[in-house]
C-alpha cells in the first residue's frame, strides 16, 4: 500500500511539471543571469555543479525534494527558471547580485517548511536559493555556543549536541527536519519554550547576506537589523547564512506524559481547567493541549483530549507538582516516562520509545501531505460553551486537529518590543489549527474544500480569540491574514498582516527594511516592504 501510494504520488508530481513552466521572462536575461554567477563567486569552490536548470535531469527531483505541502507544490502555475543549490556562501552571494542584476526574483529554501510555499514558489520569474547544503554545525562547549548554519536541520542540532554533551540542549521545534534559517528567523518555539523562550531568545550572532551581497555579523549589520531577523522573518531583509547561538542547561533525566481523555471522560472540564493552570505552571513544565476528533462509526463521535507533557526533572518531582498544581488530571507513575533530554526530542517528534538518536540525521521529511494550517492567541479562558461549539465543530470537519501550546514562564518576562516577536505577555496560549488530507481524499483536487473547513473553524473560535488585530504566528505562515502580489509589495497591505504577525513592531520593521534594503529587493506575498518616505513641504 505505502509502494502504491509512493508511485501515485511520483506520477502526479510529473503531470505537474510536464504541465507547469517558468513564469515569461527574457532568455537574454536568464542567459546573462548564468554567466554573471561565477564572476561573483569564489573560484575555489565552482558555482557550476551548484546551477540547476529545467535541462538538468535532477532539477526536478530537487525541485520537489524539499516543498513539503503538497496543496502548495501540486497546484502551483510555474516553477523557478533555476534552482541555486548553494555548497559555499559566496554562492547565495552570487545568486543575490546576479538575480538583482538581471531581474529575477529571489526566494530562498532551507527546509522547504513554508507552511504556503513561499520560499519555493512565485507567479513572477524567479530563482530558488536552497540553502540545504550550507548545514554545519560547530559547537563550543568551553563557550557553551555553536554556530549554525541555515541549511542545518533541528534534528541535526539537536544530535550534534547530544553529541558533545547529555546536560545541553536548545529550545526550538518538535519537527527534525526544519531548517535553521527560517525556522528560528520567525521565532522558533518548542517545549523548552517557557523554561528558555524562543531560539530567537538564544541567538547572540548572525551571519546575513544583504541585498548588496555582504556578508555581515552583528556588528556591521548593526543592532536595529539584529532586532529585526529575529522574529521578523530573515527573507524581508536578507539571506541568513548562519546563526550563533547560545545552548541551554537540561537535567540528565527530562519526564514526558500523555494523558488522554474522551468527552465521556470528562475532558470538558480539564480542559477548561488547563487554560487556568498551564500557563501558571513552573517554568520546568510545560503541557501542550491537543485536540482530535474521533468517528466511532455512524454518529457515534467524540474529541479526544490529549494532555502532552514535558517535565525538566525526574518523575517523582513531576508527580509531588501535579498534584498540587492540577490534581485534577490525575497523573500517576505509570503515564510518566523518564529519559534524556534528546531521546525526549525523538519522543516529541513522533518516534517511538527505543528508536536510536541516528534518526534525527533524516533531513527530508517523508510523509509528506496536502495541508492548511492557521493560528490565533488567546489572551482569556475559552468559557466551556466555547469549548462545547469547538468540540462541535471538530466532530463535523473530522479530519482535523487542535494544538493550544501555554505560554508564561520565560515568555511573560521578556517584552514584546525587546525583539521583532511581539507575542509575549498577555497570552495564555497560542493555538494551531491543522487540517490535512491524502490522495486518497481527493488531493490537489479537494483543496478548495479543506480549506474552506479550515476557515470554518478559524471563524468559529473568533468570539474567544485575540483581537484588534487577531494576532498571528509569522511561522505558521497563512495567506489568509493578508497577502500582496508575488512582484508587488502594497504598503497598506502589508499593514495589516504585519500587524497580525508582529503587532507593534511592524512600523520599527518597515523602517530597519528601508535602511538595509531599500529597492526592496528581497520580497514575497507576506514580507515586510520599505518605511515609505513622508512627502517633503
Amino acid at each position: 500500500m505505502i509502494a502504491s501510494s509512493y508511485i501515485c504520488f511520483i506520477v502526479s508530481i510529473f503531470v505537474l511539471f510536464s504541465i507547469s513552466s517558468a513564469a515569461s521572462y527574457d532568455p537574454v536575461d536568464f542567459d546573462a543571469f548564468l554567466q554573471c554567477l561565477p564572476q561573483h563567486s569564489d573560484h575555489s569552490a565552482s558555482i557550476a555543479g551548484a546551477v540547476l536548470t529545467p535541462n538538468n535531469a535532477s532539477f526536478q527531483s530537487i525541485y520537489q525534494l524539499r516543498a513539503n505541502n503538497l496543496r502548495i507544490l501540486l497546484s502551483a502555475t510555474s516553477r523557478p527558471v533555476a534552482i541555486i543549490t548553494a555548497l559555499h556562501p559566496s554562492h547565495a552571494q552570487a545568486a543575490v547580485i546576479c538575480a538583482k542584476r538581471h531581474g529575477f526574483q529571489l526566494r530562498i529554501r532551507s527546509g522547504g517548511h513554508d507552511y504556503e510555499g513561499l520560499s519555493y514558489i512565485s507567479d513572477v520569474p524567479f530563482v530558488i536559493l536552497d540553502m540545504f547544503n550550507l548545514k554545519s554545525i560547530d559547537i563550543d562547549m568551553k563557550t557553551e555556543t555553536a554556530w549554525v548554519q541555515a541549511g542545518a536541520t533541528t534534528g541535526e542540532l539537536y544530535y550534534s549536541i547530544a553529541q558533545k554533551s547529555d546536560v545541553h540542549g536548545f529550545p526550538s521545534g518538535v519537527c527534525t527536519t526544519l531548517g535553521i534559517g527560517g525556522h528560528f528567523s520567525g521565532g522558533g518555539y518548542g517545549f523548552l519554550m517557557r523554561k528558555y523562550g524562543l531560539s530567537i531568545d538564544n541567538v547572540i550572532d548572525a551571519q546575513l547576506i544583504d541585498a548588496n551581497g555582504r556578508i555581515l555579523d552583528r556588528k556591521s549589520m548593526g543592532e536595529d537589523v539584529f532586532w529585526a531577523i529575529r522574529g521578523g522573518g530573515t527573507t524581508s531583509f536578507g539571506i541568513i547564512l548562519s546563526w550563533r547561538i547560545k545552548l541551554v542547561r537540561v537535567p540528565p533525566r527530562v519526564t514526558l506524559f500523555n494523558v488522554q481523555r474522551t468527552l465521556e471522560q470528562g475532558a470538558t472540564e480539564l480542559a477548561y481547567r488547563w487554560q487556568q493552570v498551564a500557563p501558571k505552571l513552573p517554568k520546568d513544565l510545560f503541557i501542550r493541549l491537543q485536540l482530535v476528533p474521533i468517528n466511532n462509526g455512524g454518529n457515534n463521535k467524540t474529541v479526544t483530549v490529549s494532555f502532552i507533557g514535558h517535565f525538566l526533572g525526574q518523575a517523582d518531582g513531576l508527580l509531588r507538582l501535579m498534584n498540587v498544581r492540577f490534581p485534577e488530571l490525575g497523573l500517576t507513575r505509570n503515564d510518566c516516562s523518564e529519559m534524556s533530554w534528546v531521546e525526549s526530542a525523538l519522543n516529541w517528534a513522533g518516534f517511538p520509545n527505543g528508536t536510536s538518536v541516528d534518526v534525527l540525521l533524516n533531513r527530508v521529511q517523508v510523509d509528506r501531505v496536502f495541508y492548511k494550517t492557521k493560528s490565533d492567541y488567546y489572551k482569556a479562558v475559552i468559557p466551556k460553551q466555547g469549548l462545547e461549539t469547538l468540540w462541535q465543530v471538530l466532530m463535523d470537519i473530522e479530519d482535523i486537529f487542535v494544538q493550544f501550546n501555554p505560554y508564561g514562564g520565560r515568555m511573560e518576562e521578556i517584552s514584546e518590543s525587546e525583539t521583532a516577536f511581539a507575542h509575549r505577555r498577555g497570552n495564555l496560549f497560542k493555538a494551531q489549527y491543522g487540517i490535512q488530507w491524502s490522495e486518497s481524499d481527493g488531493g490537489i483536487n479537494a483543496s478548495g474544500r479543506y480549506v474552506e473547513m479550515s476557515r470554518r473553524l478559524y471563524n468559529v473560535m473568533a468570539p474567544y480569540a485575540s483581537s484588534n488585530p487577531r494576532e498571528a504566528f509569522f511561522n505558521y505562515r497563512d495567506l489568509d491574514v493578508g497577502s500582496n502580489e508575488s512582484g508587488e509589495t502594497d504598503f497598506e497591505v502589508a499593514k495589516e498582516y504585519g500587524a497580525k504577525y508582529f503587532r507593534n513592531n511592524f512600523m520599527r520593521l518597515a523602517g530597519v527594511k528601508a535602511m538595509i534594503d531599500p529597492e526592496n529587493f528581497f520580497k514575497n506575498e507576506q514580507s515586510i516592504p520599505p518605511l515609505p518616505t513622508p512627502p517633503s513641504h
